[in-house]
């Protein structure tokens, strides 16, 4: 089924999983389209308005959609294993991009949508993707990883970040406990994804918040060691995990000239 039979919310559905999305924009058959990929703790309506506006300043197609187990997606099977997102990249993602009829396009990912998005570059050959942009991406697990996860799983068993996510998540209590458990009860010290950078053949894009409570600029670091590709960086000074709404405007200009630009090559290289 194409994405162009689909209204612009609803479930695409793979088989044994339904998926929640946002469709904003011409589809895919008539625009590149910017597949965004979400933190965590995220899923299709935490993205706020950045859709909207990354779509009306690019002129793109924006897809946003909710994975296994977050927002009104289906239920994810727990406990998590510490390659979920190996597999969320590998296995789920392929399949959701053909089903939506994706032609050719960026996949743009903040946090833990950031990594699968750098994954999915480097383990699955697809010439529909132009170029990666991760935001806040995570490759290997740092000291302030685990201890700003350990923050949150403390803030949702004790004050109100527990009412206030299952505003989004159909189980709150399954999507921040599936998700800090794979943290908190795992070697977390063995989950590295720097391997796969050394396999991305498009142009990335990072952008790096310098107070990031999650990760360092050994983050940035690694991915300009690692990758061959082409890499940019956008460091923003006075900006922590999430730069979509605490650098808003230096995000979405980055972001639109660099989807421009890698859209341009991809399409000259033909």
């Amino acid at each position: 089924m194409s994405l162009t039979l689909l209204p612009d919310h609803g479930f695409v559905d793979l088989g044994d999983m339904r998926l929640e999305y946002r469709m904003i924009g011409p589809r895919p058959d008539a625009a590149p389209t910017l597949v965004m990929l979400h933190e965590g703790l995220g899923c299709v309506g935490m993205w706020g308005d950045f859709p909207d506006k990354l779509q009306a300043a690019s002129g793109c197609g924006v897809f946003v959609y909710s994975r296994l187990g977050y927002g009104q997606s289906s239920p994810a099977p727990l406990p998590r294993k510490l390659d979920f997102m190996h597999d969320e990249a590998r296995k789920i993602l392929p399949r959701l991009l053909d089903v939506i009829g994706f032609r050719r396009g960026l996949l743009v990912g903040h946090s833990d949508g950031a990594s699968i998005a750098a994954i999915y570059g480097g383990s699955v050959q697809d010439h529909r993707v132009s170029g990666l942009v991760l935001m806040s991406p995570h490759f290997f697990v740092e000291d302030i990883t685990s201890a700003s996860i350990a923050e949150v799983r403390k803030a949702y068993d004790t004050t109100d970040l527990r009412a206030r996510l299952g505003r989004w998540h159909r189980d709150a209590d399954a999507t921040v406990h599936g998700w800090t458990d794979v943290w908190l009860k795992n070697d977390f010290r063995s989950w590295d994804l720097t391997e796969d950078l050394a396999y991305i053949r498009v142009p990335v894009l990072v952008i790096q918040g310098e107070d990031d409570q999650y990760g360092t600029m050994r983050q940035v670091e690694a991915a300009q060691e690692e990758c061959y590709c082409p890499i940019e960086v956008l460091k923003l000074p006075n900006t922590r995990h999430v730069p979509y709404r605490e650098a808003f405007q230096p995000t979405l200009d980055a972001v639109v000239d660099f989807a421009r630009r890698a859209l341009e090559a991809a399409k000259s290289d033909a």
